[in-house]
């Protein structure tokens, strides 16, 4: 064998994974397809290249401009013709995706990790045909292969993408101006964020959700307050929504679909098809392998994420459960450690879920729907941002703090964050969680002040009606 360990794919949960085999002492390599807009090979995959890390930064950027436009008169800062050069704020971008990317293969550098680029299709359970981007072809084998290839948008049927006026996330990342009327079909994590850049930077933003519920797998009440402020800031979300035809005449996207008024039509200069995606497993050569995939395009896998055939994983996107860039990491490093004999698992009671608005929505654990549809006794505790003297003196005291724990065992079972830096405060969620805390564990717990985190001491206390400060 060549070597002891390939991974298919270089995106979070490939590299990772990558990475981890390597540092537990298996000779190992790594194959990446992607492709960037100037037709170079680069690793990091659609997380880091047309994902996670350039939607971060252009929200990051919109956001400053949105702040100094409508808050920094509040704060004493006066300033005369703001504006925003776009060609700047996406070289920015562009230059943080390449320092992580070039980041990634100083990674594989360091560890020995083997860098092969290209696309790779299995011959056998431990052979692999790698086409490069030349053209030229090669076999790899190895003892163990780690399968990472994540996933693509979902394009509708009768509206594919044109790459111009119908575009993708990847698309509506890399627009060169300010699109006066930007669409959005799907009113999920992609969406939204993408529609707060957009609608900060000036765009008139309509989302077009065909479901009736708005973020219908977050808490109720953090959902219900976020559609209010996303409302307030300029997104017209229309819910219910089912677009039935477009067409792209001259310049311009008009978009027919069905609510509770009968057929409507409206006009987009962009249109980004936000609906979901599926998995990247379509070239693998699956079926000549008898390697197990689902109707959905996912590879079959059992806890540790072994496919059919035993010496073959698969990890990520490709697999069951969310499509997000840490659940595949930590799958990547549980493959790798159960490869070296440990009992690594991943616990996906205690996946965080993050939606980067303004402000952020995220949450651990069951929403209260959730365990009332499940019959478990439980209390609610319930605290807001406006009540927090740091969130104050920032001028973000929108959102609020909602813990949920078992009635009976105090065992904190779903913390749901609406506000400012909510990522970041959901991280003691979640370890609170996985060390099976109890809202009183974190009520007894001393949070510094003046900081975001004293919302989350006061939600505990609130569970039993001991807020302080409410």
């Amino acid at each position: 064998m060549d070597y002891d360990v390939l991974v298919i794919g270089a995106g979070p949960a490939g590299y990772v994974a990558a990475i981890r085999c390597a540092q537990l002492g298996m000779k190992t390599a790594c194959v990446e397809k992607w492709v960037n807009s100037e037709g170079r090979s680069v690793l990091g995959g659609t997380c880091l290249n047309v994902g996670c890390i350039p939607s971060k930064a252009l929200l990051d950027s919109s956001h400053h401009f949105s702040d100094l436009q409508k808050h920094a008169k509040d704060h004493g800062i006066s300033f005369e013709n703001l504006n925003i050069d776009i060609s700047t704020m996406q070289a920015r971008k562009a230059g943080v995706v390449t320092s992580l990317t070039k980041g990634i293969e100083m990674l594989f550098k360091k560890n020995k990790i083997k860098d092969l680029r290209g696309s790779a299709r299995f011959i056998s359970a431990n052979q692999v045909e790698i086409t490069a981007q030349d053209g030229t072809q090669s076999v790899v084998s190895a003892k163990n292969i780690i399968i990472a290839t994540g996933s693509v948008p979902i394009e509708l049927p009768f509206l594919p993408f044109d790459h111009e006026y119908v575009v993708d996330s990847t698309g509506a990342l890399s627009f060169d101006k300010v699109p006066p009327r930007l669409g959005i079909i799907g009113a999920g994590v992609i969406g939204l964020e993408l529609g707060s850049v957009w609608s900060r930077l000036g765009s008139q933003i309509t989302v077009l959700e065909a479901l009736p519920d708005f973020l219908a797998t977050a808490d109720r009440d953090i959902s219900k307050a976020a559609q209010k402020i996303l409302v307030k800031q300029g997104l017209n979300i229309q819910l219910s929504t089912k677009v039935t035809a477009a067409k792209v005449e001259n310049g311009a996207v008009t978009v027919t679909y069905q609510n509770a008024q009968g057929e409507q039509t409206v006009q987009f200069d962009k249109l980004v098809v936000a609906v979901g995606r599926k998995p990247n497993t379509q070239s693998l050569g699956a079926a000549e392998i008898g390697l197990q995939i689902n109707a959905k395009g996912q590879i079959e896998v059992n806890d540790h994420c072994q496919t059919n055939i035993p010496n073959i994983y698969a990890i990520g996107d490709v697999v069951r459960g969310p499509m997000l860039a840490h659940k595949g990491s930590e799958e990547g490093i549980m493959v790798a450690e159960r490869l070296a004999g440990q009992s690594t698992h991943v616990h996906f009671d205690t996946m965080p879920w993050v939606i980067y608005t303004t402000p952020e929505i995220a949450w651990v654990g069951k929403t209260e729907a959730e365990l009332k549809n499940e019959n478990i006794p439980y209390k609610s505790g319930s605290f807001p941002f406006l009540a927090i003297g740091r969130a104050r003196a920032q001028g973000m005291s929108e959102g609020m703090i909602k813990m949920l724990a078992h009635a009976e065992t105090d065992r904190i079972l779903g913390v749901h964050i609406l506000g400012n830096n909510a990522s970041e405060l959901l991280a003691e969620a979640v370890f609170a969680m996985e060390m099976q805390a109890s809202s009183e564990d974190l009520a007894r717990t001393i949070h510094a002040h003046p900081t975001l985190s004293e919302a989350m001491h006061e939600a505990a206390l609130a569970i039993d009606g001991r807020a302080i400060h409410m």
